[in-house]
């Protein structure tokens, strides 16, 4: 990538889930869908747990309080 280049930074906008596996979309159209194994809290989770997540750093990440876990969503795009 060339300096003159703008670099698109993922954002994320929502979360789902379902027994296997994590899906995040993003503020660009993608999505990107991870196994649970991958985050053993995420996976252990209640699914009433697994529900209450907040968007942090305008998009960059996505942060669980209850179990104290945070996601980039460039680290799960660099994953997949």
């Amino acid at each position: 990538m060339s300096s003159s280049e703008a670099e698109i930074v993922p954002r994320a906008t929502a979360v789902t889930f379902n027994d296997e596996e994590s899906s995040v979309s993003s503020r660009d159209g993608r999505c990107v869908s991870v196994p649970l194994t991958w985050f053993p809290r995420l996976l252990r989770a209640a699914e009433a747990e697994r529900r209450e997540w907040r968007i942090v750093g305008e998009g960059a990440g996505i942060h669980w309080p209850a179990l104290d876990e945070d996601l980039s969503v460039a680290g799960l795009l660099r994953r997949t």
